[in-house]
This record gives structure tokens, C-alpha cells and sequence, in this order.
């Protein structure tokens, strides 16, 4: 469910401004303080934010960050206790950047490493917003959206100015095992 079934979700997050989000779907957490401490810039001082960021979060001093490390950044080092609840999508993230230089770690590719770093940090900003998304639209708090909940999502996506007409085969398309539910993970 990871690839093709969050294609809606990416989609949203593609067409859905911060502050449009901001101003109904994600009102319970201040995204731009999130995204004023994940330095993903390129400038010289985001840059220097990044290393310092990434020496704070990595307590061994290896040059690489184990899950274990990144969820104890993400809580002490960065205090973003708000979202530190998206377990599903602090775990994309991380497998998402982990994978992206691979093979080129003497330390094998459970890590990320420094030129990962920048990545992991896009990364959670989209999955935590996608992970918001996506329990917006699980109503019934399961972590899984059934095909009766994308239909009552219809109109609040259609209202975010992303068309979305036909929420049977979108689902049909997300739901890629025929397992009834699309999940997160």
C-alpha cells in the first residue's frame, strides 16, 4: 500500500498549500514551526543547521542514524512531541532515505547517513502531512481507510480544489492486494 496507494494522498499534499491545510485539515498542529526546524534548504545556514542537527541527533558520533536515533531526535532533540505519534510516517521516511544511497555504507543500509540527512527530513515533513491526511479521512481511528470513507472524504477533497470524482476506482486503484482497506504502511 505504500507506493500506487497513496497516490491520492500525494496528490492532495501536491495541490493543498500550507496554509490551506493549515486552515481546517491539519488545525491541530502548527506546521510552520514543524517546517522552521527541519533545515531542507540549500543556503549556507540551513546547511549548517542540517550538520548541526544531524551531529545532535547521531549521540555515537558515527555519521549515521539508526530509527532508534531519529524517533529520540524527533522527540528531544528537535521536541516536535506533536507529531511524534506518526510512527507510520517517521518509518517511511526513514525507509525512504535509508535506501537511497544503498550500497555505499561500509555500515550496511540500516542507516541514514549525513548526504541522506536532507532527504530524511523532506521526507517527514510530506509523511507527517500525509499521515494527517490519511487520519483525517479513517474516521473510525483504525489506521485503514475502507472504501465507505474515501466516499464520505468525496466533497472535503473536492473542496480542497483537488479533483476527485470517482472514489470507487481511486480506491480500487489504492487497494492493490483487494485486502478492503488501504493502510499507511
Amino acid at each position: 500500500h505504500y507506493g500506487r496507494g497513496l497516490s491520492i494522498f500525494s496528490l492532495f499534499l501536491q495541490r493543498t498549500t500550507q496554509k490551506e491545510m493549515s486552515k481546517g485539515q491539519l488545525d491541530q498542529i502548527n506546521w510552520d514551526a514543524i517546517v522552521a526546524k527541519l533545515p531542507t534548504g540549500k543556503s549556507p545556514e540551513q546547511k549548517a543547521r542540517r550538520y548541526a542537527l544531524f551531529d545532535s541527533m547521531d549521540p555515537n558520533g558515527n555519521g549515521l542514524l539508526s530509527l532508534v536515533e531519529v524517533d529520540r531526535g524527533i522527540l528531544e532533540v528537535l521536541q516536535l512531541h506533536e507529531i511524534f505519534d506518526c510512527k507510520p510516517a517517521i518509518m517511511r521516511a526513514f525507509q525512504a532515505a535509508k535506501d537511497l544511497y544503498k550500497g555505499k555504507s561500509a555500515a550496511g543500509d540500516d542507516y541514514v547517513q549525513r548526504a541522506e540527512f536532507r532527504h530524511l527530513l523532506i521526507y517527514l515533513k510530506r509523511y507527517f502531512q500525509l499521515f494527517q491526511i490519511f487520519l483525517k479521512i479513517d474516521k473510525n481511528h483504525d489506521r485503514r481507510i475502507s472504501i465507505a470513507e474515501l466516499r464520505t472524504a468525496k466533497d472535503a477533497i473536492n473542496e480542497l480544489g483537488i479533483p476527485f470524482s470517482d472514489p470507487d476506482r481511486t480506491f480500487q486503484i489504492m487497494d492493490s492486494d483487494n485486502g478492503g482497506y488501504v493502510l499507511f504502511e
